[in-house]
């Protein structure tokens, strides 16, 4: 993760997403260094560094970043890695941190990880090895531990080691790399592709820098290294998201300033105006709508509540909210719902206390959607809804409360150890108060042979016809592909009833 402010411009073109200020703003150099830049890991001329985080015009973090040989195996390199943010969201502080380690061999091979997340008090700890096959990753949070063997052939690196690949192997413009990292934002892996793209100075930083172009689960960063491989400026998201080269005095001051910060960087940035409010977005039963935006190759859900279909460059969609029994049957599209009865690191719905905990809320219920009312209402009375992010739905029934999410995981997994085929919804849902559509995550629950909307959230059943349904699954690689929709897309809404 580095990301940063380094000038007030930078934080000036981000507003305007940086796309726009890239001619402006670079210039190729026509004089290359006689060698192109290439190290062995024991010679990095930079062995350390900080950086700072803006994100939609706002500083909201910084990264520290050390490279040392390994006291523990000869021959080998340790990487260590350091992420804060503190932003607002909804008028809530939100705080992230990561703790990595990784170590490595001369030529960046992974060998065994460890990092620690810290979101909102919500911890998550994963440690593993790579043996050259098999890749065994352990994961702990919210009381519970898993630990899972997968098969890997080939190579396999560490997410810290993007831009320490290129600068092992030369910064040579016009080279293309290919190769695979565990990703611990998603806690799988990726499949990375690098090209160096030209030479070149720009006001936003000092010297020249090698453009690299970045490319791994469906985003595109582009950075620019300088010849010692520092990463002195980085952009992300269409250029809303930008990193540079700090001090250390600069980066820990941030932790200062951000506790007197009042900007909405999140909101600003994910909220969706529309030109026609809507007065009561939980009585809404059909909803027409065009979305304008949407990248090429992107695809938006289409299923028995929610029907997408291309309209020239836009996106026509018509969405209904229905009782259990009174729409259409299961599509052939739709997979066999048994596959959500399973279940996952996020949904833990074989665990002890929460087969425990559904039980108990359930007694008396004899239909499904009797069971899946129940739980809604238990959930309504017993877990607050608050901006706390987490990571699994045991998580969730310790604290208490939880952000959207966090209710979609909980009623998930309760409702699987019922018995009921559930799984996770993430798009947009209309907000009265902020008169947009806003990201939100719900569930879709297969009840006499149709699936239905249920918003644990909103306690809804089903819910209304506002959900936009973009991506579908429980884990933050399904996440991805709507990462890159966000601030990206409008809506026009064409009737709502």
């Amino acid at each position: 993760m580095n990301q940063a402010r380094r000038y007030l411009l930078l934080g000036i073109c981000a507003a305007v997403l940086l796309e726009g200020c890239a001619g402006r703003y670079f210039q190729d150099v026509a004089e290359l260094p006689e060698t192109p830049p290439r190290y062995a890991m024991d010679r990095l001329p930079v062995s350390e560094y900080w950086t700072g985080v803006v994100f939609n015009g706002g500083k909201i973090g910084f990264t520290h970043f050390v490279i040392k040989p390994s006291k523990q195996v000869k021959g080998h390199f340790e990487i260590e890695s350091q992420a804060f943010m503190h932003f607002r969201f909804l008028m809530v502080d939100k705080r992230v941190s990561l703790i990595s380690w990784d170590l490595v061999d001369r030529d960046l091979n992974l060998k065994r990880f460890s990092y620690d997340y810290d979101i909102d008090g919500s911890r998550l700890k994963l440690s593993g090895s790579f043996d050259g096959g098999t890749l065994t990753i352990a994961r702990s949070s919210g009381g519970a531990s898993t630990e899972e063997k997968a098969d890997v052939q080939g190579g396999l690196y560490p997410g810290s080691a993007i831009y320490l690949y290129p600068l092992l192997h030369g910064l040579e413009i016009g080279r293309r790399y290919e190769y695979r990292i565990y990703d611990s934002e998603v806690q799988g892996i990726s499949e990375v592709s690098q090209e160096v793209l030209a030479y070149q100075k720009s006001e936003l930083f000092s010297g020249n820098a090698f453009k690299l172009r970045t490319r791994y689960q469906g985003q595109e960063i582009n950075t620019w290294l300088d010849d010692k491989g520092l990463p002195v400026l980085e952009m992300a998201l269409g250029g809303v998201l930008i990193s540079g080269i700090e001090n250390e005095e600069q980066a820990k001051r941030y932790l200062v300033e951000s506790s007197l910060s009042k900007n909405e960087n999140l909101l600003e940035f994910s909220l969706i105006k529309v030109t026609s409010p809507i007065d009561d977005p939980s009585s809404i039963r059909y909803m027409q709508i065009f979305l304008d935006g949407v990248p090429e190759g992107a695809s938006i859900p289409d299923g028995a509540c929610q029907q997408c279909r291309p309209e020239g460059k836009r996106i026509s969609c018509r969405i209904r909210s229905a009782a259990p029994g009174t729409g259409p049957s299961l599509k052939a599209a739709d997979r066999a719902p048994e596959i959500y009865l399973k279940p996952s690191y996020s949904v833990p719905s074989s665990s002890t206390e929460i087969r425990k905990t559904a039980k108990e809320i359930a007694a008396g219920s004899a239909s499904q959607d009797g069971q899946i009312r129940a739980v809604l209402n238990w959930m309504e009375k017993n877990i607050a809804k608050e901006p706390v992010d987490v990571f699994t739905a045991l998580d969730v029934l310790s604290k208490r409360k939880a952000e959207c999410q966090g209710h979609a995981y909980l009623y998930a997994a309760l409702a699987r150890s019922l018995g009921i085929p559930t799984r996770i919804a993430n798009g947009l849902v209309y907000s009265k108060e902020f008169k947009g559509f806003l990201y939100h995550a719900w569930a879709e629950s297969f009840v006499k042979g149709e699936w239905i909307t249920v918003d644990p959230t909103l306690n809804q059943m089903p819910a209304d016809a506002t959900h936009i349904k973009l991506v579908e699954g429980e884990t933050l690689a399904s996440l991805v592909p709507m990462v890159n929709l966000m601030g990206k897309i409008g809506i026009e809404i064409v009737e709502a009833r």
